[in-house]
């Protein structure tokens, strides 16, 4: 199989990315150049981790009477495939689904053996590969391949659905250059010479055109292959005529607006794209998307309302892509040798939870990209767009630049990672100079300051003695201890903490549809989810009702997390509690531990407002 087959001589011999390329990928960009360097190098790394899989396996799962799916099978016939067409074994084999597919396989083998079933079914994918790759081949062969109620994907081609949903362990498949006949219990399956048409039993893979026609490069609206999802196995999830229809349609709106506004990362997106795998809709302003660094190319996303929310929606992917590619070349961080310390966690504006150093640094890299298309898009003729483009350019310009902040010069850095934040920076320092509306820019800060305070209430544990000392000086009337200002907070993930990103949704419907049904804060929850009354209130601008409302469900009963950080908003615009505004944003996490202890421990509910105004002033020296 190539390259695979034996160990590179010296080091000259491994892959290496060039200045050039280099160079525009730590500046957040690559062209399509780069992309072929990194499509060089991911093509090896898929290759030598066949041949693992192949070593590793040697000896496992021999057939039983030629009826299942063999490893070393479906090896030669891979090896068959590619001597008489190279060019085809490749689609199959750079396929996203395939790299999910080796490196699930690769650790399920070097796993427990109680897992010796997974095991068996990881490797006879192998066996659904290599006659997709003998298909498009056109060579004649016979196999074993694996079938699953009824259904018989081919990864790349389609999937074949056996008359009567029979079902078996596996089914036999042969081909002789140009047509595939799938024999099932109850009848067969007839496809070829043309895959892409359905005929009985056969569902062909789709595909959506880039700029227009297929000239112009089309991605797999990938529905079949078992390992398109990056979480483990899925059944084949079919489209109907009107999805596909749908995802046509918001690709081609995507894709112009790209154009338009990126057109060097369009070419090289286009160079390294390679699928879209659907997933079911999400909310409005929330669309769901992943990609993963073992599937070059392939993008989980669910519909979006429009193609602009998918022109992100690519340019955020495909940033996680080519920095996951450029890390299997170079290590951004060094390995954190501490294995008896929990991992160092920090604050991402754009995350629920705490996220390692790693984590940290693709998110940077994505949201970067994010920033750059919104600044871009700023300037396009559609100016109903203007109001949001400006809002998210303002949100992810200040929360890379925050992130970078808190990551730049860290001691686990590897030269490479220090590079590529620094050259990061640098542009980014230069958006901070660059004005924007007005309305834009607030909604936008208030946004970034409701996320941040929340997620430290949720997830920052002050010091319990002095929370207590804290306490006893509430109790008798004394001033706030300094101590409140100076003492550390822990950080102790909350896995509750969900929706920290409301005010943001909520500031993208009051631009985009400002008389929509997301303005009654009674229903607020039906229109945006985990947002409550006093959430659409602010959204609102009405923060004297916001105030009352918080304050008299804080003073009814146990608050909420997230009622200190919505406290302090709702202050921000009465002078005599700017203090308490500021603290409340800042560190929410004190007035929670502070309230809770009064409650539990004495029964006690102070006035919420009082109680942000006396911590305020004790924590202002160390302000």
């Amino acid at each position: 199989m190539g390259p695979a087959d034996s160990a590179p001589a010296d080091r000259s011999a491994f892959h290496h990315i060039s200045e050039a390329g280099l160079r525009g990928l730590v500046r957040g960009g690559g062209d399509v150049h780069a992309l072929d360097e990194l499509l060089s190098a991911e093509r090896s790394r898929r290759l030598l981790l066949l041949r693992a899989l192949l070593d590793a396996s040697a000896g496992r799962f021999q057939d039983h009477e030629g009826r299942f799916p063999s490893v070393h099978e479906a090896w030669r016939l891979l090896e068959r495939a590619q001597a008489s067409a190279p060019d085809a074994v490749d689609g199959v084999l750079m396929a996203p689904g395939t790299g999910t597919w080796v490196s699930s396989a690769l650790r399920l083998l070097r796993g427990p053996a109680r897992e010796e079933t997974a095991v068996r079914r990881a490797l006879e994918h192998l066996s659904a590969l290599a006659v997709a790759a003998a298909a498009r081949a056109r060579i004649g062969f016979t196999a074993w391949v694996p079938a699953h109620e009824g259904m018989v994907p081919l990864p790349g081609l389609g999937c074949a659905v056996l008359p009567s949903g029979g079902e078996g362990p596996a089914v036999r498949v042969a081909g002789d250059g140009e047509r595939l006949t799938i024999t099932g219990p109850d009848g067969d399956v007839v496809v070829g010479p043309d895959w892409e048409h359905p005929t009985p039993g056969w569902r062909p893979t789709r595909r959506v055109t880039l700029g227009g026609d297929r000239t112009a490069g089309s991605l797999a609206l990938e529905e079949h292959d078992p390992f398109r999802t990056f979480s483990g196995p899925s059944a084949p999830r079919c489209l109907s005529e009107q999805e596909a229809g749908a995802w046509q349609r918001a690709v081609d709106e995507a894709w112009e607006l790209l154009r338009c506004d990126e057109p060097t990362q369009t070419e090289a997106m286009r160079r390294g794209l390679k699928s879209l795998i659907p997933v079911p809709s999400g909310e409005r302003f929330r669309p769901y998307s992943s990609s993963s660094a073992e599937a070059f190319g392939g993008i989980n996303a669910s519909l979006p309302d429009e193609g602009l929310e998918l022109a992100a929606t690519l340019v955020h992917e495909f940033q996680h892509i080519k920095l996951g590619a450029l890390m299997h070349l170079g290590p951004l961080v060094t390995r954190n040798d501490k294995t008896d310390e929990p991992p160092e966690l920090f604050h991402a504006p754009w995350r629920d939870d705490p996220r390692p150093l790693e984590g940290l640094l693709q998110g940077i890299y994505a949201f970067f990209g994010v920033a750059r298309f919104w600044r871009a898009h700023r300037d396009a003729p559609d100016e109903a767009h203007g109001p949001l483009a400006h809002f998210e350019f303002a949100l992810w310009r200040d929360a890379v630049w925050s992130t970078l902040d808190s990551a730049r010069g860290h001691q686990r850095l590897t030269p490479l990672g220090n590079r590529l934040l620094e050259s990061l920076a640098q542009t980014c320092a230069g958006w901070l100079t660059e004005r924007l509306p007005a309305r834009e820019l607030s909604l936008a800060r208030e946004a970034a300051d409701s996320h941040r305070a929340r997620w430290r209430e949720h997830h920052l544990r002050p010091s319990p003695d002095v929370v207590h000392e804290a306490i006893r000086a509430w109790r008798r009337g004394e001033s706030c201890p300094a101590s409140v200002g100076t003492a550390p907070s822990s950080l102790r993930p909350d896995p509750a903490a969900c929706f920290l990103d409301t005010a943001a949704v909520l500031a993208r419907h009051r631009l985009t549809d400002p008389d929509g049904p997301w303005r009654d804060p009674g229903a607020a929850a039906d229109a945006v989810r985990g947002a409550g009354p006093v959430d659409v209130l602010l959204a609102l601008g009405n923060r004297s009702a916001a105030r009352r409302t918080v304050v008299d469900r804080m003073m009814a009963g146990d608050p909420a997390v997230g009622s200190w950080a919505a406290l302090g908003r709702a202050v921000a615009d009465v002078p005599e509690w700017l203090g308490a505004h500021r603290f409340l944003l800042e560190s929410p996490q004190w007035a929670r531990a502070v309230h809770d202890v009064l409650l539990v421990e004495y029964g006690e509910r102070p006035e919420p407002l009082a109680l942000a105004a006396w911590l305020a002033r004790g924590a202002r020296p160390a302000r």
